[in-house]
């Protein structure tokens, strides 16, 4: 399960999106995400939807490559949707002892989980398509303009992205582990949840050994390069916007627009 973890990872190949300015994915990213809290219903969803199926298509990024990052956040998927089955108040369609299943639980826990598996499939798909340095650049070009009340964004810039390509390492690593430990007997498996929890020690411990490890390497390696923070430091390639990311701005606010257009539009009552 931990190796189908894909946020953070950068999928190699030739498409429209890889070749985007990393602005303009950042950019769409964030607007994507604040237009699937704008959908309104399922009109709302269907353009998401839609949109989300166009980017992946044009990305080549095979779709079970991004669907299979979904396994790692299934229990907190099904989880958020037995929250909102069981605890939404309105009219009852089903009732077992003190559960109660109601129309508008039912309408909120199908569309919570439409949102989450988008958020995830669409954030994945921005690091699948932008390499860990084009990433930084493109934040600290955005966050450009706070630098003007001292906020670090070079700093901020770098920990982010430093985050985002530490996420596929620590989660081999604790495959590694775990494979490891198994083979000592260990089991992850079995017993209750209290179990389950204690026989996680011997992992977390060697993970985070490893990790303090990694991040005391980077540290040493980045003074030996005489790294001081983003002042006075200049690009080999500068990020500069030509056509195609102008026209990619423009899709985005025609989706937008449209789905502004289609959120009130009423499928179901």
């Amino acid at each position: 399960m931990l190796r189908d973890i894909t946020l953070g990872q950068y999928y190699q190949t030739e498409s429209v999106i890889h070749r985007l300015d990393p602005r303009v994915k950042l950019v769409g990213t964030i607007l994507y995400i604040i237009s699937l809290f704008l959908s309104g219903g399922v009109c709302g969803y269907l353009a998401a939807a839609l949109f989300l199926a166009v980017v992946i298509k044009l990305s080549r990024v095979p779709f079970r490559y991004m669907v299979k990052g979904m396994k790692a956040i299934a229990f907190i998927l099904l989880l958020t949707v037995v929250f909102n089955l069981f605890l939404t108040p309105g009219e009852p369609l089903w009732q077992f002892w003190k559960l109660t299943i109601t129309e508008e639980g039912l309408k909120i826990s199908v569309l919570m989980a439409v949102r989450l598996t988008f958020l995830i499939i669409g954030s994945s798909l921005m690091t699948l398509t932008t390499t860990p340095n084009n990433l930084t650049d493109g934040m600290e070009k955005l966050m450009g303009p706070l630098k003007k009340i001292r906020v670090p964004v070079h700093e901020i810039s770098m920990m982010m992205s430093i985050a985002l390509r530490f996420i596929p390492i620590l989660m081999e690593e604790t495959d590694k582990i775990m494979k490891a430990q198994i083979a000592r007997g260990a089991d992850f498996e079995s017993g209750n949840l209290v179990k389950k929890a204690k026989a996680m020690v011997p992992l977390l411990v060697p993970l985070f050994i490893s990790a303090f490890r990694r991040a005391n390497d980077l540290a040493m390696a980045m003074e030996a390069r005489c790294y001081q923070g983003g002042g006075g430091r200049t690009k080999m390639k500068p990020l500069q916007y030509n056509k195609r990311d102008i026209l990619a701005y423009g899709v985005l606010a025609i989706y937008i627009a449209a789905l502004l257009f289609v959120r009130n539009i009423r499928i179901l009552p």
